[in-house]
């Protein structure tokens, strides 16, 4: 497989285009994530002509509107640059499949930055630049490199960049009923971990020729928005069990207990994801089955990123 594009913050790579000349390099994302991402970098503040060193910006309320202005002059107001460079790398944005944000940037911050109202911080922002760049594209998987230390979070954001590059590679390669329903049903587990399966089945119901292009609209976007909400410890239970029905005739008495006790364990926090799933595709190698083999949760991203070991 190919590196899967992703945007990212320039300072994250290493670039040296903060307000005061430095970066903030993140060596998980230039050493592990640079293995499988193509990385695409932006940095808006310098882009709009603000320049390295500069001064600094911050987010400030007035009347009932944000906006993105100087903490030494505040007459320079760049809010409508950073908008309209947005607008501008539209066709860049939409060859992405996620996108890696600065965070506590008045431009480039996804959630909680800091807005100005009468001289007191409230963590409620979003940079500029990152709002409208996400308005614009709502498929598009966002975090910040600070949430990225969280283990759910960052399989949450992984799983959701391979989910949107198959789609793009399913579109790109002709869109039918058939490829369509395929899709859904080789992420229906995916699914079931986050959130009930059945309403986008429902979408899908009827589809022919004549609705597949509306119907594929409105799945896609349903499905990066159940997506957003990381799978907990009890669905992916209720998952692993639905897998384990489909060996319910190949399973020794001492396989199945087996198999239970270590769901078990994963319910109570005793062993990580991997070690039920691990069992489990020992198990489907011995009886291989034609759902299970082309089901995407078991290898949702390439195994050398091991993030279900955290799990």
């Amino acid at each position: 497989m190919k590196k899967i594009p992703v945007g990212i913050s320039s300072c994250l790579l290493g670039h040296p285009v903060r307000f005061d000349g430095g970066h903030k390099h993140d060596s998980y994302i230039t050493g592990t994530l640079a293995e499988y991402f193509d990385f695409h970098p932006f940095c808006p503040e310098v882009e709009i002509d603000l320049g390295t060193p500069r001064a600094p910006i911050h987010l400030v309320k007035i009347d009932n509107s944000v906006r993105c202005i100087g903490i030494q002059d505040p007459h320079m107001d760049v809010t409508d640059r950073l908008r309209n460079y947005a607008q501008q790398h539209l066709h860049r944005h939409a060859e992405l499949c996620g996108y890696i944000l600065k965070k506590d940037s008045p431009s480039c911050g996804m959630d909680r930055v800091r807005i100005y109202a009468d001289n007191q911080p409230q963590r409620n922002g979003i940079g500029i630049y990152a709002q409208e760049m996400m308005r614009n594209n709502p498929l598009l998987p966002v975090e910040e490199e600070g949430r990225l230390g969280d283990a759910k979070l960052r399989e949450n954001f992984i799983q959701r960049v391979y989910v949107l590059y198959r789609w793009k590679q399913m579109i790109a390669e002709g869109l039918t009923a058939k490829s369509l329903t395929d899709f859904h049903a080789r992420h229906k587990l995916i699914i079931m971990s986050h959130a009930d399966y059945r309403d986008l089945g429902q979408l899908l119901a009827g589809l022919n020729k004549t609705t597949v292009m509306e119907t594929a609209g409105h799945y896609i976007l349903q499905l990066m928005h159940t997506l957003k909400k990381t799978a907990s410890r009890k669905s992916h239970v209720n998952v692993l069990q639905h897998i384990q029905g489909y060996l319910k005739k190949e399973l020794s008495p001492d396989d199945k207990a087996e198999l239970c006790e270590i769901i078990e364990r994963y319910r109570s926090g005793e062993v990580p994801l991997i070690v039920p799933l691990t069992l489990l595709k020992h198990h489907f190698r011995k009886a291989p089955d034609p759902y299970i083999e082309q089901s995407y949760y078991m290898s949702p991203y390439p195994p050398e990123l091991q993030f279900i070991n955290q799990l």
